[in-house]
Parts: structure tokens; sequence; C-alpha cells
């Protein structure tokens, strides 16, 4: 019989609805998309025209809580840009529009979303340098600051906060206080991170973050969102290399009649609405930060117990994902050890590494401890059924 996985009542009653087990979707132990709230998904139930007072409002608002969050405003020099697309559309719109034909990045790189960056910089012939690390290596600062001693012309750094190719935190902090030193702009991508880990941005010197609706402010996908220091953003002006990702443009529209340029995503932003709301009633940043560090110590601790490794050694693992590494049985297979998973209701990820073989799971999501017991049970069984030796 496969496993019941009960959901905490409150997770949605707390905003007026219970959902009853047979209502239940499958539990998204991923990093994005991933499980929502009743209430998320009941705010794209209507319609509304991108021209309505009410969504335009509703713009606004989520312009001006994604500042709050960050501890920025705009009396403090910062905009907020939305942008349709999933994140790397957002990341492809700073990496094309912040760089000036002139510009040299570099790119901090230690896992496949550094290497991404990378790839958008070429398809926009943008001159770059690389300091590239292993997926299980910390870049270092000091190497950032070597590099920079060395090359005087670049002009951008940038680096991922969350490597979700491992579970990884970058000190962002450390980086960005060399790059503030050499006086270059500092983009971070900060897709996996933002709304559950707290970033300082004065300590950080971040000029451009990014990241999207679908992580942990557990929204849906259909939009990133770029918070930028405007003395840097208004340098973009007319330096854009496409019409669709044009930061300055899409910001200017924003600013005069808070419209988009072109058809906004009407219902996700609904729900990115209603998702912020949640998150502000959670306590914040620190209070969701609070419930998937209790997520990642009761993952951690339940893995180990039945006998699975983490790729990453415990000092480097954030809590947002982690990487565990397949068992040495030969007996494993991948896809018939997540197809059972997903026959029980509990969806996890392939790894995304280049030298080990690993599977991940993510922490983050209107999920809650009980979810991650369940899941627990669920992997337990599953090996039991695969005759696999941990």
């Amino acid at each position: 019989m496969p496993i019941s996985y009960c959901r905490h009542k409150q997770t949605d009653s707390q905003w007026g609805k219970t959902v009853s087990s047979n209502e239940q979707d499958k539990l998204l132990f991923t990093p994005g998309p991933l499980t929502t709230s009743r209430s998320v998904k009941e705010a794209m139930l209507h319609d509304v025209g991108s021209r309505d007072s009410v969504f335009i409002e509703k713009v606004r608002s989520v312009r001006t809580d994604l500042l709050r969050l960050a501890g920025v405003s705009q009396e403090s020099g910062y905009e907020s840009i939305l942008l349709q697309g999933a994140g790397t559309y957002g990341l492809e719109a700073v990496v094309s529009c912040a760089i000036p034909k002139t510009g040299h990045l570099l790119l901090v790189i230690n896992g496949a979303y550094g290497h991404r960056l990378k790839k958008i910089a070429d398809i926009h012939q943008i001159r770059t340098t690389g300091l590239v690390y292993q997926e299980n290596e910390t870049p270092q600062a000091e190497d950032v600051k070597s590099v920079l001693d060395k090359d005087g012309s670049i002009t951008h750094v940038s680096i991922v906060h969350c490597e979700t190719t491992t579970g990884m935190f970058n000190d962002i902090e450390a980086v960005g206080r060399v790059v503030a030193g050499f006086q270059k702009e500092y983009i971070v991508d900060a897709m996996s991170s933002f709304g559950a880990v707290p970033i300082d941005f004065a300590a950080c010197h971040i000029d451009y973050l990014v990241s999207s609706s679908n992580k942990c402010i557990e929204g849906v996908p259909g939009f990133s969102f770029i918070i930028a220091r405007r003395s840097c953003l208004l340098k973009t002006k007319g330096q854009s290399r496409t019409l669709s990702l044009d930061i300055f443009d899409q910001w200017e529209g924003l600013e005069q009649n808070g419209q988009f340029r072109f058809t906004p995503p009407t219902h996700t932003i609904s729900a990115f609405h209603q998702a912020v709301a949640e998150l502000l009633e959670e306590g914040g940043v620190t209070g969701r930060a609070r419930r998937y560090k209790e997520n990642y110590a009761l993952l951690v601790q339940g893995m180990r117990t039945l006998g699975f490794r983490e790729y990453l050694e415990a000092p480097k693992q954030g809590y947002i994902i982690s990487s565990f590494l397949y068992p040495a049985d030969p007996k494993f297979d991948f896809d018939d050890f997540y197809n059972r998973l997903n026959g029980q209701g509990f969806v996890i990820y392939p790894g995304k590494l280049s030298h080990a073989d690993c599977f991940r799971i993510g922490n983050i999501g209107k999920i809650y401890p009980q979810d991650i017991g369940n899941l627990l049970k669920a992997i337990e069984s599953v090996i039991e059924k695969m005759n696999i030796t941990l």
C-alpha cells in the first residue's frame, strides 16, 4: 500500500481553507516549481485585465514588498523590476543590459548555474573571465581580489548565492566587499535563496539581485524580478541587446503607469501577491528560514540514519536543497527510485553534478517537518522494495 502523506491542516486552514487528503497534489521536494498553499492557488481563480486598477495596485504592492523583503527601499536608492519569464530570463536581462559593449564580466563559478551565466554572456558576445571551482569547493574572496588586481578591464562580477547544483551557499558578502573595493558592479543570482536566506544588501554591496516567483516566496512560475541599485540601473538606458529584456524600459514603464510593456502574467502576480502576504505572516525572511532549517535538519538526520551520505561536507551545505550520493549498491537505479517515490506522492530531483552521481531533495515550498518525516518513511519503504543495501 502506498504511504499516505497527510499534510498539516494549519498549512491552509490559517487562510480559511482545509484541504482533504484526496485533493492533495504530490509534494514537491525540488528547487522549483514548489508545493504551494491552497490560498496561493485560489488567488489565480479570477481573471483580471492588465490595465485594471486592482491589478496595477497588486503590481505596485509586490514591487514595494520585494524591496521591503530585501531590506532596502526607493528612498535608499533601489528599484524593483518585474519581468515576464522564468529566473533565467531575469538573469539574461541583467547581463545583456547592465554590461556595455566595452564591458568585461568576471564570473565566479562553482556549479551548473554559474556556467549558465557564462553561456548567456557568450551568446551576447560579452567578454568574460571565469574563476572556476569544483562543485564541492567554496569560492574565495581572495581569489576574486587576485583576478581583479591583475585585470583592470573587468567591469562586472557575478556569483550565484545558493548554487542549486549542490545546495552550497556562497559567501556573497565577502566577495561583495572585494568587488566594491575595486568599484566594479556586482550581480548576484539569488534564485534559490531570496525570501528565505537573510541578505544584507549594504554589507554585500549588491548592485543587481535576481530571483523568481516560484522559489522561496512560494509563488508559481511566470515571472522573475530584479532588485537594482538605481544609479546602476540608470546607466543601462539604451544599451539593452534585446527588446523584451530591456530592464530600463521595463522599469520606466512600471514607474510611469504601473503597467508592463507587454502582456503581464496576471494570474502569477495575483498568486505571488498572496504568497508574499503568507511569507510576512510567517515572520518574513527569518520566519521562513526557521521552517526551512528545521526541514533540512530533519531530512539530513533521517537520510543519514537510513545510510545515505551527503555530497557536500556539512559546513558547506545550505538549508535550501541537499545533494545525496547514490548508494554503492549496483542495484540502485535512480529512475526506478524516483518513479517509486513519485507513485507515493513524493517528487524529488535528479542530480546535476559533472563528476559524481547524486540526487537532490529540496526543503523549500509549503512543506513542513511532518512532510519530511513522511518522505523519509517513503524512501525507507522504496529502498526495502528495491532490495538496496546502504
